[in-house]
């Protein structure tokens, strides 16, 4: 069982100042923040209509995934039903039920992501990392020998079973975009999944609750996705910042869309072309914010390196190949800080 003390408890204490280990230092801080979360919105992370035609959305995805890593889909294929129950159910487990009962599921705190309910993402010691504004129910979904539905809630009562589908239309509509983003470049449609092989993916609902300092705090802290690619969905509350040229950007929540994130190892497979999306999560004083991450990684055993049809002479490869297990370890034992991991694989491509 996990031994930090839960963010949303100290929220509910009505406290007027955050203890110390939540306190970003002035350079990580929100530059502003405003009761009206709109008035930070960005409208223009990018959006795809996957029922286009394909000579329209490739480009489209072309350009989001060069300039942004990062982009909305909409016409998806995944029933809006099934979107709006696990947000209802994954809100219900956080707000509806006692304490004691949701730290039955609490994950292990000597074990970096481990399953369950907790506060704190790395395993380290008081001192070393500014903690997150947030808890979070992290669940190991793929491949399926990995699938254990009795480690998830049991409350409410539908919760398992919109989990397990949910996961199964994600896995669907990840494989379609990395074929789509192979496509994108010109490669065969599974260039990018033969390079990865089977997902192992795991899904991330966060809580953050109101915080009585927003501008001292970040819900998440500054990072890149350490797999291949992320799909996550929020509420209406807003909160997601992506940095864009130099710039943290506010996404604005579209309704029923999913909100798709290049991570880091997709961006050594296409050499660069395409680019992981740095971000972080806000806080706000008043209202509590929910986000559902799916993230797809490879096996640890896999080795991720540019594919060959994207180096030649005159685009010699950007980053040393890396086994996965490493760089996994590496992003754990560091605290995340935008691409610092990533940045390490960097090849001196001037000589």
């Amino acid at each position: 069982m996990e031994g930090a003390v839960r963010v949303q408890i100290l929220s509910q204490m009505g406290i007027s100042e955050v203890p110390s280990q939540y306190i970003q230092p002035p350079k990580n801080r929100p530059e502003s923040v405003t009761e009206n979360i709109a008035d930070l919105s960005c409208k223009h992370v990018p959006a795809v209509d996957l029922c286009s035609e394909k000579e329209s959305v490739l480009p489209a995805i072309r350009e989001a995934c060069r300039e942004w890593g990062a982009f909305h889909v909409f016409n998806h294929g995944v029933p809006t039903k099934l979107l709006d129950g696990l947000r209802r159910a994954c809100l219900s487990f956080f707000n509806d039920f006692q304490m004691e009962d949701k730290l039955k599921y609490a994950c292990n705190p000597n074990f970096a992501a481990s399953e369950g309910y907790g506060s704190r993402l790395l395993v380290s010691s008081e001192n070393e990392t500014v903690l997150d504004w947030r808890d979070y129910f992290d669940h190991h979904t793929l491949p399926l020998s990995c699938r254990n539905p009795s480690a998830w809630p049991h409350f409410p009562p539908e919760y398992r079973e919109l989990m397990a589908n949910y996961s199964d239309e994600m896995r669907v509509l990840a494989q379609r975009l990395l074929a789509l983003m192979s496509e994108s470049l010109g490669l065969k449609a599974s260039c990018i999944e033969d390079a990865v092989g089977e997902f192992y993916q795991n899904i991330t609902a966060s809580y953050y609750p109101p915080c009585p300092q927003p501008d001292l705090t970040l819900g998440l802290q500054s990072h890149s996705d350490i797999g291949v690619i992320t799909l996550l969905i929020q509420d209406d509350v807003g909160g997601l910042q992506v940095l864009k040229d130099g710039e943290w950007l506010l996404v604005d929540p579209l309704p029923n869309a999913i909100l798709v994130l290049v991570a880091d190892q997709t961006e050594i497979i296409t050499n660069g072309k395409y680019k992981t999306c740095v971000h972080r999560a806000i806080t706000n004083a008043s209202k509590a914010r929910l986000s559902i991450a799916t993230f797809h990684d490879p096996a640890k055993t896999v080795r991720i390196s540019p594919v060959s049809d994207l180096v030649s002479q005159s685009s010699p490869p950007l980053y040393s190949s890396v086994l996965y297990r490493d760089y996994l370890s590496s992003w754990y034992s560091n605290a995340p800080e935008g691409k610092r991991n990533l940045d390490k694989l960097l090849l001196d491509t001037s000589k």
